[in-house]
């Protein structure tokens, strides 16, 4: 028995109407070759499975049984032919830290709307990890915290501010309205990315991965203090941690689009002015 998908789409869109006048304008056809698409389907099955008077059309036993399993071939149709048409599509593999994940997930919708599209596999990764994901080719770009390393290529630099202090619960900050680059005199003060905070009083605790997030955990163990960036603030709540507005000056962590010159692509040049673009625009 040989079927074609549009035969059994036509067999779906009349059990759905339970008119073939109607299903054939559905479908863009004509009420006669609507009739000749069922009937070559009940030749091929070899059951019938519309009862057809002047009045009605009604499915027979046998069309309820086949059915669902006719929704079934189209489902799997279009699902075949959706992930066909996303392996078809050029797709780019970009690395980011998870403080800026939501101006990664902009760029590849930015990227996926766009035509032709885009595909932009997105992977969290540290600076470290992104760095040496970016070397064996396993990532087409990466965003990194500058300054970044001078074998790559950068643009697209963006600045997110750092205006709170993670505390751990029950240090004698976490009551304060607020905190000053002076009350960091004698602390222990968290560094994710390895590199001290310029300007900032305090003993410096280098943390090798510029994981915010993760960076927590350290400061609720009591490990230090951890100047920490509004966007990471407003999207975490513990129990064991508070967050104190801090006033300093300036203080920021800078980022920007990196990636290796020996491996610019048409695709790569589209997602950094994405990136441009989701910057400008946000």
């Amino acid at each position: 028995m040989t079927l074609m998908l549009r035969e059994i789409q036509c067999f779906t869109r009349v059990a759905a109407r339970l008119s073939f006048s109607r299903a054939a304008a559905d479908l863009g056809m004509s009420q006669p070759a609507m009739s000749q698409a069922i009937t070559r389907l009940e030749r091929a099955a070899g059951v019938r499975v519309f009862e057809r008077t002047a009045r009605a059309v009604r499915l027979t036993a046998e069309g309820r049984a086949l059915l669902p399993y006719a929704e079934q071939v189209l489902e799997s149709a279009a699902a075949f032919t959706a992930e066909a048409a996303r392996l078809a599509r050029p797709t780019i593999h970009l690395a980011y830290p998870p403080l800026v994940g939501a101006l990664a997930a902009r760029v590849a919708r930015r990227l996926a709307g766009r035509t032709p599209a885009i595909g932009v596999e997105l992977t969290v990764a540290g600076r470290s990890a992104a760095s040496a994901a970016l070397d064996r080719g396993e990532v087409s770009a990466a965003i990194l915290a500058t300054p970044a390393p001078a074998r790559f290529v950068t643009a697209a630099r963006f600045h997110v501010s750092v205006d709170h202090l993670a505390v751990p619960a029950g240090h004698p900050l976490a009551g304060r309205s607020r905190a000053g680059a002076a009350d960091l005199a004698g602390q222990v003060v968290l560094a994710p990315g390895g590199r001290p905070w310029p300007g900032l009083p305090g003993r410096p605790r280098l943390v090798a991965d510029d994981d915010f997030a993760a960076a927590l955990d350290l400061v609720a163990a009591g490990a230090g203090l951890l100047p920490t960036p509004q966007l990471l603030v407003r999207g975490i709540r513990r129990d064991d941690v508070g967050f104190v507005p801090l006033e300093t000056e300036g203080l920021r962590v800078t980022y920007a689009l990196a990636w290796s010159k020996e491996h610019v692509t048409p695709e790569l040049m589209a997602l950094v002015q994405a990136v441009q673009d989701a910057l400008w625009t946000r």
